[in-house]
């Protein structure tokens, strides 16, 4: 459901930038999400009903954001991210059992923390400055694939055929609309 941010986002900023997306970045979209339901086809036969209302609550709250920084181009807005991650994190500490670290977590959890939370918020913040909310939510779906390929190299657990399929459709749809907006501008 998280696939659906780029089209949320390109709808919110048609309506309250006046952003419409243009066609190669819609089928962009269309495509990048038809292999992310590719990719999650059966979680959505089994019915996870309730995963997949959060999944799309998350994928509003996404859109939402990248229109709101995308609104507000001229402003600053890291601080209010990190006030932003920092109220979650304080949420986060009510469900820890246990503060304690032992052997590689105490280089996973520090590393994890800046590379896969800070930089990338940081960088999200910054790019609707610069491209339209769709084409920033475009990005994320890159996580998709990027995801289990971690968790592949690192735990040795071995992704689906439909994620390897699914996410080299993603990625090859998001490197050439990246390479034909470059090429235009």
């Amino acid at each position: 459901m998280i696939a659906m941010a780029p089209m949320l986002s390109a709808v919110l900023g048609g309506i309250f930038l006046k952003e419409l997306p243009d066609k190669k970045t819609w089928v962009t979209i269309f495509i990048t999400f038809t292999a992310a339901i590719y990719i999650f086809y059966d979680s959505i036969q089994l019915g996870n009903f309730f995963g997949d209302i959060l999944g799309l609550i998350t994928a509003l709250g996404l859109a939402v954001g990248a229109v709101t920084i995308r609104s507000a181009k001229d402003k600053n807005l890291i601080p209010a991210a990190v006030v932003g991650k920092l109220i979650v994190a304080m949420f986060a500490l009510l469900f820890i059992e246990s503060f304690a670290l032992v052997d590689n977590d105490l280089i996973i959890v520090p590393l994890m923390s800046v590379m896969c939370v800070a930089i990338p918020f940081v960088l999200v913040t910054i790019a609707p400055r610069f491209i339209p909310a769709a084409e920033v939510n475009l990005f994320f779906l890159l996580e998709t694939i990027i995801g289990p390929i971690w968790v592949w190299l690192i735990i040795k657990e071995q992704p689906s055929l439909e994620t390897m399929q699914g996410g080299a459709v993603i990625i090859t749809a998001i490197a050439i609309h990246s390479f034909i907006k470059l090429k235009n501008s």
